[in-house]
């Protein structure tokens, strides 16, 4: 964070690592473009061009802050320390292994960056000690493998069936929804 009494060696510091994080987070989009457009990778949206808002909003957030996700927000995951390069391809790649891919373990469309608010034995985390980072799909944030029941959803009527998010019934298996 930069302050007043910052020397211009410190300065320099950490103006060369902004601009690593910008242009590593650039590559990643060229590269992840490649791989979409190669057919290596099924779909992708990247954050090229937003790269110094991102890392300006970076230095005045501060743990235990909330951000709604955008889908081009890699640089500022890459400038918080909550993304690299490995995970960001996880992402673009769909690994469903959460080991690898914890932002939502293969099951929504690349760029929906989050953060986990239980860690992996369902226990609620300390949110006011991290950078918090909410995607568009809340449910799959608060379920800590996707395994186990969420706790936003209820008791399925048969065991096929759930209740997501808004209320409506999904059916597995089967095409039924009913989404009001």
């Amino acid at each position: 964070m930069y302050d007043n009494e910052m020397t211009f060696s410190e300065f320099r510091s950490q103006l060369l690592e902004d601009y690593r994080i910008a242009r590593l987070s650039r590559e990643c989009s060229l590269l992840g473009r490649k791989e979409v457009l190669l057919g290596r990778a099924k779909f992708g949206i990247f954050g090229d061009g937003k790269e110094l808002p991102q890392i300006a909003l970076s230095k005045f957030f501060k743990p235990g802050d909330y951000r709604s996700g955008y889908y081009r927000d890699q640089t500022l995951m890459f400038a918080q320390g909550l993304m690299n390069p490995v995970l960001f391809f996880h992402t673009l790649f769909g690994t469903t292994d959460l080991a690898h891919e914890p932002m939502n373990g293969g099951r929504q469309m690349t760029g929906h960056f989050s953060t986990p608010n239980v860690d992996h034995h369902g226990n609620w985390i300390n949110q006011t000690r991290q950078f918090n980072s909410a995607s568009d799909n809340l449910q799959q944030r608060t379920t800590p493998t996707r395994h186990q029941p969420s706790v936003a959803s209820t008791t399925p009527s048969t065991p096929k069936e759930r209740r997501n998010n808004s209320g409506s019934w999904i059916q597995r298996g089967e095409r039924k929804f009913d989404f009001h």
